[in-house]
């Protein structure tokens, strides 16, 4: 497979925080083929190794993506909902979703009051996600529970794979299967016979709510060097200033120097100067970011411990934490060149 398959069938699969299951038995079987040991600790992170020697390096792709889970089963069969992660509530109107049971997926509609009813007022309002709900079909409440819905019943957004124009591709959960594909990708590809390192490939849980599962992972592996493989959001489309997010498609992988306005991760200068070194050599584009916004696992990785070198290494994405998000698969494989050729060079800067 190429990065590109295993980014199609990593989206298309479902798994919100904490229920990941889908997409580490993808990621398992795939690892096995390439790594010495492939193991899931007791949070649920997927650990893989390749190599004997040298200095360890961890690279975490988180495998949760945001979503839904039902708090309420109304007595007409309406279900109500909690959000996971982040979701903007105006993204939430009007989608498809999947709601996952023991007894088999259900496909349901989210919906509001019609505006045909609003009053003036209420038409110029945002709905909140408090007064939206899932229509599943359901006849009433007892009908719902025998197909299976309960408290607790978890909820992904229904999104197809689409290619766009000019090598641009559209999805769900990009944000983080394209992270994911690029680990699998760089595993696959990794030489052993000219390995200098402990490779350490890790698809962590709960990112979206927490940046759980890269601090367990990160504790029990402890690297010299680590960095999250994640995206990250463009300025290049109407409605955002490049000024403000100055990253573009197409233009090859971001490289995140602070996030947070640095009360998330402030890159290590030394990982910095090694992937500066390293694009340089082997001539991959790559642009840098100073973030104001979110973080990333690697700030859970680098506060492990007595603290850890870390990076982050993240492919462009347009429309991040909505079923439509959007990469150009140029920056996927260039992200792939890049982090495998780091790993070739890691010895040169940590022993």
């Amino acid at each position: 497979m190429a990065v590109i398959d295993y980014l199609k069938e990593l989206s298309t699969a479902e798994g919100i925080s904490g229920r990941e299951d889908n997409i580490r038995n993808i990621m398992e079987k795939e690892l096995k083929k390439y790594c010495d040991e492939v193991y899931t600790d007791k949070l649920g992170n997927l650990i893989a190794k390749k190599g004997n020697k040298g200095p360890k390096i961890m690279f975490a792709a988180h495998m949760d993506e945001i979503g839904l889970m039902v708090k309420y089963i109304d007595e007409n069969g309406f279900l109500k909902f909690t959000k996971i992660g982040g979701i903007n509530d105006q993204m939430l109107l009007n989608q498809k979703v999947i709601v996952h049971t023991d007894k088999g997926n259900i496909v349901g509609v989210l919906g509001s009051k019609p505006p045909h009813k609003m009053k003036e007022s209420e038409r110029n309002k945002l709905i909140n996600y408090e007064d939206m709900f899932i229509d599943i079909g359901a006849k009433n409440r007892e009908d719902a529970q025998k197909m299976g819905v309960e408290i607790g019943s978890w909820i992904s957004f229904k999104s197809d794979f689409d290619e766009l124009g000019n090598n641009r591709v559209s999805c769900k959960s990009f944000d983080n299967r394209a992270g994911c594909a690029v680990l699998l990708e760089v595993a696959k590809e990794l030489s052993e016979k000219e390995l200098n390192c402990q490779v350490y490939f890790v698809g962590t849980v709960q990112e979206e709510v927490g940046l759980k599962g890269a601090r367990t992972s990160a504790f029990g592996i402890n690297p010299d060097v680590a960095f999250a493989l994640d995206v990250t959001i463009c300025g290049d489309h109407p409605g955002i200033k490049l000024e403000d997010a100055p990253i573009e498609l197409g233009k090859g992988p971001a490289v995140g120097i602070i996030d947070a306005s640095g009360r998330g991760l402030i890159a290590h200068p030394k990982v910095l100067k090694m992937v500066k070194e390293v694009s340089n050599k082997y001539n991959i584009s790559v642009q840098y970011e100073v973030g104001e916004g979110g973080t990333t696992d690697a700030t859970a990785i680098y506060l492990t411990r007595e603290g850890i070198p870390t990076g982050v290494i993240s492919v462009p994405s347009r429309y991040i934490h909505t079923p439509v998000e959007v990469i150009d698969t140029k920056d996927l494989n260039e992200t792939v060149k890049l982090v495998s050729s780091c790993i070739k060079e890691l010895p040169n800067y940590f022993q």
